[in-house]
Order: C-alpha cells, then sequence, then structure tokens
C-alpha cells in the first residue's frame, strides 16, 4: 500500500508540474506599482465592460504626483513597473502571435515623460519587473531582458516562470527545479532542490511554493520567521513578504514586525504584487484593488473599485475566477491559478478567515489526497487532450487538412459576400505576418537608428486629435496634419487612415496597399539622409494607428505653386530650374547612391515639396522599391503609380527600371516649363496629356509657343536654356526606356541650363541626347 501510495503521487507531481506550466506559462500581471523618490504609483488593468476590453488606469500618492499620458482606447494584455518606469504588453493589432511593449520612464517629480517601444516580436507570456529589469519569457520559454541601460542578461535560459529581483533572475524549469543564473551570494548558491510550482523573489531574497503548496524562503535579507501553512501565490517586496493562503486570506511579515493591516485580514484576494515597501492585492468579493505598506494608504487601502484580477483567456486548465468572463469578449475567461488544492475561491464577503482544524486523522488525509489525486489527473488528462487538439489544429491550418470540401482545390477561399478573389501581382499585398516581421525588423529597439519614436497621445495633443483644421493635405497612405510638438518643432504628420468598405476583398486589399505603403516609407526613409529628400524625424506604431512625423515644408508642393496659387515666387525661369535641379539630384541619390538602390515609382509634382528656403525636396515613399543593381535588369510587378506621371513601358510591359522614374520626371519638366498638368483639359474640355500637347513643339523647335504664361518671356540667353530643358524632357519621356538620360546625365544638363540663365552658354541640341 505505501508503494502504492509513492507511486501515486509521483503521477500526482507530474501532472501537477503540467498543469503548473500551463496556468504559469500565461501569466501577465494586471497590476504593477513603482515607487519613484517619495512618489508611488499603483497602475491596474480596469475592465470596460461596455467595450469588452480592459484600459490602463494610474493613481499617483500623494496626489498629484505621476500623470501618464496613455491612450485610453488602447487595450493592453500586462503592465509591470520599476523605478521609474511603467510598462504595457499589447498584441499586436494585426497578429495574436506578436506582442508590443511600450514604456513610459519618469522622473522624481512626475513632470517629465519619455515613452519608448521596447520590444516587438513574437508573443510574450510572462512577464515581470524588477526595480530597474524587465525581462518576459516568449512562447518558447526563451528568456529575454530588457532595461533603460544596459543589462548583462543570462544567456540560453529556458524558464516555465519567471521571478525578476534586483540585479537577477530567478527561474522554474518544466520540472519545477529553481535556478537562479548568475553569481548573486545568498541566492544562486543556496537554491533549494525540490519540485516547485511558485517563485518569487524580492531586492535580494527569494521565495518559493513547493508541490505540495509549503514555503520556502533564502537569500541575503530573509528576514521574520517564514510562516507556516499552505500557500498559492507570493509578494515580495525590500525586506519585507506577503504570501496568499489557499482559503485567499494573506500573511504579511519581514523588517520592523512587518505584517497585514488588521483591516485586511479578514478578507479573501486572488493575486498580490509587491515593490519595495507597497503590496496591493485584488478582492476576492468584487475585484477591487487594496494597497498596504506605507502611509499613503492607512487612511485608504482601496486603490480602485474593479480592475481586471487576471488577463483573459479562452480556456482554463483549472477553471475560471467565477465572476470574471464578463470581463472578457468572445467566451473567455480569467483563469485561477492551477495550484489551488481545495476549488476555486468562491468570492464572498469580507470576514475573518474560519479557524483550521489542527488535527486531521490519518484516515480523512488518505481520503483527501486520493480524492484530489483523481480530480488533479482528471483535469490533466483533459488539459492535455486540448493541447494535442489545439496542435492538430495549427497543424490542418497551415498544412490545409481537409474534413469535407465540396469546392474546387484550386479556389482561394472567396468571400462569404460572394466577391472573387482580386488577380494577383508579382508583387503580392503584405500579409499581416510578413508586414508584422518587416515592422519588427525595422522598429526593434535600435533598428530604426536616429528616427524618434512618437506616443499617439502626444501627437492627437499637437493635431487637436487630428482635426480638418490641421489637416494640410493627403499622401500615399493616408491624410497629412501640420503641428506643432511641445519642444517648439513644426512637424507634418502623416496618418494612416483604415480603410472602410462594403466589400471585403477590395477593402483588405487597400488596406494592405496602406500598410506596404506605410512600412515602405518608415523603411526607406529611416536610412537615407539627402538635402532633397524630406525628412523623417519619427514614427508612431500604436494599435490601429499607423503615423509619419516630418519636417515641416512651409512652401508646400511644387504642385499648388504651379497650378493652384495665384500668386508665386515661381515666376522665373532661374526659380524654375532651381527646383528642377533640386529635386532631380533628390532622385539622383535615390538611383545612385542608395544601397541597394531605390526606385521612387511616384514621381510628380505633389510629392515634390518646398522648404523654408525654397529647397526642393522629394517626398512620399509610400510606393518606393528597392530596385535592381543596373539597367540592364529590371523587377516584374504589376505597375503602380499616379495617372499622367506612369511610364507607359513599365505600364505596358510591367517591367520596372529606375528610367521610369526619369519618365515621370520629365512630365514634371514639362509641367514646369508649360504649367500645364499632367492630364488636362484642352480648349474643347476633352483630357490632354502634357506629354502629347507639349513634346511636338519641342521638338519642332516652338517651345516658346508652350511656355507657361504666368511666367514673364524669357530673355534671350534663357530661351536657350529653357529649349534646352525642354529638349530634356522630350528624352526624358521617349517611348522606350533605354533611349532616356540617367538622372545623374539629368543633373549634369540641369546645372548647364540654371548657370546658362545667368552667363549664357552656347547649347547644342545633341549634347541632351542619352547616350543608353
Amino acid at each position: 500500500m505505501g508503494l502504492f501510495f509513492r507511486k501515486s503521487r509521483q503521477f500526482s507531481l507530474l501532472i501537477f508540474s503540467f498543469l503548473s506550466f500551463i496556468s504559469f506559462g500565461f501569466s501577465l500581471s494586471t497590476v504593477s506599482i513603482s515607487e519613484t523618490s517619495n512618489l508611488t504609483l499603483v497602475c491596474a488593468l480596469v475592465p470596460s465592460l461596455e467595450l469588452h476590453r480592459s484600459s490602463l488606469n494610474c493613481s499617483s500618492f500623494p496626489v498629484p504626483g505621476i500623470q501618464i499620458p496613455f491612450n485610453p482606447n488602447v487595450s493592453f494584455t500586462g503592465i509591470v513597473s520599476g523605478n521609474g518606469f511603467l510598462c504595457g504588453l499589447r498584441p499586436s493589432f494585426s497578429s495574436s502571435n506578436i506582442s508590443v511593449m511600450h514604456c513610459w520612464r519618469f522622473f522624481s517629480n512626475g513632470t517629465k515623460i519619455e515613452f519608448k517601444r521596447i520590444y516587438r516580436g513574437p508573443a510574450l507570456k510572462q512577464l515581470e519587473a524588477g526595480n530597474s529589469i524587465i525581462c518576459g519569457l516568449n512562447e518558447t520559454n526563451a528568456l529575454e531582458c530588457w532595461q533603460w541601460p544596459e543589462f548583462n542578461q543570462p544567456r540560453d535560459q529556458n524558464f516555465s516562470a519567471i521571478a525578476v529581483g534586483e540585479g537577477f533572475v530567478c527561474g522554474l524549469s518544466a520540472g519545477g527545479n529553481i535556478s537562479c543564473p548568475g553569481n548573486f551570494p545568498g541566492i544562486s548558491d543556496k537554491e533549494p532542490e525540490g519540485n516547485y510550482s511558485v517563485i518569487a523573489v524580492g531586492f535580494s531574497h527569494a521565495c518559493a511554493i513547493n508541490a505540495d503548496n509549503y514555503l520556502v524562503c533564502w537569500g541575503k535579507t530573509v528576514v521574520g520567521d517564514t510562516p507556516q501553512g499552505k500557500f498559492n501565490a507570493l509578494a515580495l517586496g525590500q525586506n519585507r513578504s506577503c504570501a496568499l493562503r489557499t482559503n485567499g486570506t494573506v500573511v504579511c511579515w519581514g523588517q520592523n514586525n512587518f505584517s497585514l493591516p488588521q483591516e485586511l485580514e479578514g478578507l479573501r484576494f486572488i493575486t498580490i504584487k509587491a515593490k519595495r515597501n507597497v503590496f496591493c492585492g485584488v478582492s476576492a468579493w468584487d475585484f477591487s484593488l487594496f494597497c498596504w505598506g506605507d502611509a499613503n494608504f492607512n487612511s485608504n487601502f482601496k486603490v480602485f473599485s474593479e480592475v481586471l484580477p487576471g488577463p483573459c483567456r479562452n480556456t482554463c486548465p483549472c477553471g475560471p475566477v467565477q465572476g470574471s468572463g464578463r470581463f472578457c469578449s468572445n467566451g473567455g475567461s480569467i483563469c485561477q491559478a492551477c495550484i489551488i488544492p481545495f476549488g476555486p475561491i468562491t468570492p464572498s464577503p469580507p470576514s475573518a478567515p474560519s479557524p483550521q482544524p489542527q488535527n486531521r486523522s490519518t484516515s480523512n488525509d488518505l481520503n483527501g489526497r486520493m480524492v484530489a489525486f483523481l480530480v488533479v489527473g482528471c483535469v490533466g488528462s483533459f488539459s492535455l487532450l486540448l493541447v494535442v487538439c489545439f496542435f492538430i489544429f495549427r497543424y490542418c491550418k497551415g498544412r490545409g487538412c481537409r474534413v469535407h470540401d465540396s469546392g474546387r482545390l484550386d479556389e482561394t477561399g472567396a468571400p462569404a459576400n460572394g466577391v472573387s478573389n482580386q488577380p494577383q501581382t508579382s508583387q503580392a499585398p503584405l500579409a499581416p505576418a510578413v508586414l508584422e516581421k518587416r515592422l519588427s525588423q525595422l522598429t526593434s529597439m535600435g533598428n530604426t537608428g536616429r528616427l524618434e519614436e512618437f506616443s499617439l497621445e502626444a501627437l492627437i495633443q499637437a493635431t487637436n486629435n487630428f482635426s480638418e483644421d490641421h489637416k494640410i493635405g493627403s499622401g500615399s497612405f493616408g491624410s497629412v496634419y501640420k503641428a506643432t510638438l511641445d519642444d517648439g518643432r513644426d512637424v507634418a504628420i502623416k496618418r494612416a487612415e483604415i480603410t472602410s468598405t462594403s466589400s471585403y476583398a477590395i477593402g483588405t486589399k487597400r488596406q494592405e496597399d496602406k500598410d506596404n505603403a506605410f512600412v515602405n516609407e518608415l523603411e526607406y526613409l529611416s536610412r537615407l539622409n539627402h538635402k532633397n529628400l524630406v525628412q523623417l524625424l519619427g514614427f508612431c506604431e500604436d494599435f490601429n494607428e499607423r503615423v509619419l512625423v516630418y519636417e515641416y515644408m512651409n512652401n508646400g508642393t511644387l504642385h499648388d505653386h504651379l497650378h493652384k496659387f495665384q500668386n508665386s515666387p515661381f515666376m522665373s525661369w532661374a526659380i524654375r530650374l532651381k527646383i528642377a535641379l533640386d529635386a532631380a539630384r533628390g532622385i539622383e541619390y535615390l538611383h545612385e547612391y542608395a544601397v541597394p538602390p531605390i526606385i521612387h515609382r511616384d514621381i510628380k509634382s505633389s510629392n515634390i515639396l518646398l522648404d523654408a528656403t525654397w529647397t526642393a525636396k522629394v517626398s512620399d515613399f509610400g510606393l518606393s522599391l528597392m530596385g535592381p543593381e543596373d539597367d540592364e535588369s529590371h523587377l516584374s510587378l504589376r505597375a503602380a503609380g499616379t495617372v499622367g506621371y506612369i511610364d507607359p513601358e513599365y505600364y505596358r510591359l510591367q517591367q520596372l527600371t529606375s528610367k521610369s522614374d526619369v519618365y515621370s520626371f520629365g512630365v514634371v519638366l514639362l509641367e514646369l516649363l508649360s504649367g500645364c498638368r499632367a492630364i488636362h483639359r484642352n480648349e474643347n474640355g476633352v483630357p490632354r496629356n502634357v506629354v502629347d500637347f507639349v513634346v511636338p513643339y519641342i521638338l519642332l523647335d516652338e517651345i516658346h509657343r508652350i511656355l507657361d504664361p504666368r511666367v514673364p518671356p524669357p530673355t534671350p540667353f534663357e530661351i536657350e536654356a529653357v529649349a534646352y530643358v525642354g529638349y530634356l524632357a522630350a528624352d526624358c519621356v521617349r517611348p522606350e526606356g533605354r533611349d532616356r538620360p540617367s538622372m545623374t546625365q539629368i543633373v549634369n544638363s540641369l546645372e548647364k541650363a540654371l548657370t546658362a540663365c545667368l552667363l549664357p552658354p552656347s547649347f547644342s541640341r545633341s549634347t541632351t541626347q542619352s547616350s543608353t
């Protein structure tokens, strides 16, 4: 019989370890505490029952204190805090397998707030923070740590659960063994042996709960006697500790006879958290948050009337927290810890804990153990079945397993509304996973180089919630707004617009195009720096918002000066040639000096902007692509761009080269010369292309007949320069790309023409001919 019980106990420990892994493998904190100087910041995820989501809410003590400018519309899945920082974890808006972590850093007076994204990558299933270190576990149980200063994190560590102290990390292996890698006297050399299900650390001590729910503590500053009894949760601070009993009550011990305030002794909690001197717990009765530990809470322990007691999950191996389903959408609920051996904590009114029987008969103890073994074993088997089914589902989803399909095997799944799939191009729109991968590569810490990451709240404030009064135009993926930042900088803010359409297929395609444009612009401008390219200052990618922030170009677009403004300084041929030369130098940089070279694909007068000194700069890289290394090769893809500027050869053959940008720039030159739009109406109101209208006059040496009448007639030496640019424009718009000049040749020709406006040179028609 003794052998039977020993083997049953071993089996139950295995099942118990498995359940603990499931429960704590998805452990995200919904409460965080930060102490900075004389200020304490307590934050929690507060449920919004109408929207079935949680929002971040913080209270500072003493009030007024730290004010974190977070967006109330952004839903977080977990939060952590430390000395002078608060971090929130949320899933990416387009993929639940991607986690994004934003942090706010604040200082002792709470007046200066810095915002920063420190992580985007594989979903994090646990996130913990010490006083200065943040660590998490991803879906492969790999440990990753971050901090504002550099932190020498443990390498090649895999845990099922972690706890973070002051400069060290402890974790549980899949088998329940404790490891605190590193050299921390009293911590990493004193780990207890055995099988453990919960671990917590303070500043310089640690505690763990074993498979029988008993408590063990070790470290340099273990103060006070470790309480006896059975526990299922821990919260450790600086030289003080609290533990959550299996009946939901809390016991505290530590320096200066630290204990739980008498007013809270009868209250039952679901979870507890700690940082330095402050401890908080979520009430099992009404999910309110109580805090204790310093004088700020002595008169009023309740900080929030209702908080989220944990993250929402679709399945709970050991059952949900009773009453928590109302906080979660799609049938989800908040899971209770699997390590509770006596059933779920049922919410009950605050009351003193019932005295526990001290003596039990051997018979009752054995019967209780047998029942516990059977319950845990059944739940474990059911959980294992769920996990197997989940992986089968993922496999079939990825491989296309078919149980029954009456449709054609080559169908790709048309939407239910009957809209057929759009024809596929050789450059398919970015799938969400691909988009997230590119964003992850670009915006991971350090990968965006000189770019600044702006908080959405700051941009909303600067644009008065993106009001129409601030709107100044549109770009490849959204609207553009003028704003003045808190530091006095004038900026242009381009905000992505979410497509709204009754057609699912068309709407998805348009949204993917905008996603592609956003990433292209961020990718290219983050590594380009030229005086004739608009400078990207920073970005914001927050929830479903994507925003780029540029230097503000005071004098608008070339298009407006040519076709809208009645009074413009562009009434001089020298100024117009100077603008053309600036833009040509920007495009030349893309073609010749960017590595790899970049083809803009949307050169037009509205994408040439003018700063305060009338320097022209090329903008809007939403359609740009990395081009081939030489003109002999090309990219095969469906044509994109703006009607009137698109290279006919590219449109016809769907073969993109740098000469396609040359054609578009040639159209801009014709606009500068004639003052006509790329597509305009003739005298009879019929639409006409500027190329078809202007080029024949140039080739007949009658350019004077199509020059913009708003500009004074050119002087005798100016007319030679203008005619020379006319021949150059005609060469740029030749039908075949190989006959067009390169951007370097265009720059050289425009430099000569601009010089001619001041010093009459001698030109010949042949000097503008392309040698390619």
